[in-house]
């Protein structure tokens, strides 16, 4: 049984459906788990929620998303708890644009009730119920998932729930050495430069394995399977890769390469 873990995606729906077509994964035993972060900055949010909602749906033992800080940061904004969500950085316009098929108009406090009422009609109810049921982390033999890290090095169930979705702390990225730990949010090449293969490569460093390998026209989509460190990769312009790792895997997941190569 394997276990494939999938980074940000952020609306690249193509590339998801690319990455997807790549990975040798028997639905009947191994799990697929995406790191949160679905929505947001890129061309197709609607067509990205709606496929892995879908493939939860269908395979719901076997497919598990986590609730990414985008995720958190629109379902705040629906429930007047924060606007964050509507400031241009988090590119949550791109979101609301292509649920709503209008430009966003952000001019007086007004303009901010308009913009809820609106996206919150826009957006299927079934996928706003589907980004509130999200889980934080999951956990399996191989390791721990977590959307953005650990607090002080804590297993997830103890850790705050702002921690799990916002962290960036150097600390957990350069010294945790616990269960191997993955996660996103922070991409790559802004993580320490001890642990980064390649400029998008994923991030290994002790216990902590990041894969979010960054948003731009040049940054992969990426999927990491355990527990043979196999890394598969699509790009914008449709080129995809494929690397087996091989140097700096936890001793954890090594042993359990050991025994899964005895057994066979």
């Amino acid at each position: 049984m394997k276990t494939f873990v999938v980074g940000d995606i952020h609306g690249r729906c193509a590339q998801l459906h690319s990455l997807l077509d790549m990975l040798p994964r028997d639905e009947s035993a191994d799990r697929l788990v995406f790191l949160g972060d679905l929505i947001d900055r890129g061309p197709d949010v609607p067509g990205c929620v709606e496929h892995v909602l879908n493939l939860c749906g269908e395979n719901p033992e076997r497919v598990i998303c986590l609730r990414g800080n985008h995720e958190q940061m629109l379902l705040d904004f629906l429930d007047e708890v924060s606007t964050i969500w509507m400031e241009t950085a988090t590119g949550g316009d791109r979101t609301f644009e292509q649920y709503a098929e209008t430009s966003l108009r952000l001019r007086t406090e007004a303009d901010f009730h308009t913009a809820r009422d609106v996206i919150a009609g826009k957006i299927p109810a079934n996928q706003i119920e589907f980004f509130r049921q999200l889980p934080l982390y999951h956990e399996d033999d191989y390791a721990l998932y977590v959307h953005a890290g650990l607090e002080d090095g804590k297993h997830p169930s103890e850790s705050s729930a702002h921690a799990l979705l916002w962290t960036r702390d150097m600390d957990f990225y350069k010294s945790y050495r616990g269960k191997p730990c993955v996660f996103g949010h922070t991409p790559t090449p802004f993580l320490p430069w001890r642990g980064r293969l390649g400029r998008h490569g994923i991030y290994l460093f002790h216990s902590a394995i990041g894969i979010d390998t960054g948003y731009n026209l040049h940054s992969p989509l990426s999927c990491l399977s355990l527990p043979d460190f196999t890394l598969y990769q699509t790009f914008a312009d449709g080129r995809t890769s494929t690397h087996h790792i091989t140097s700096f895997i936890p001793e954890t997941l090594k042993e359990m390469q050991r025994k899964a190569a005895a057994g066979q």
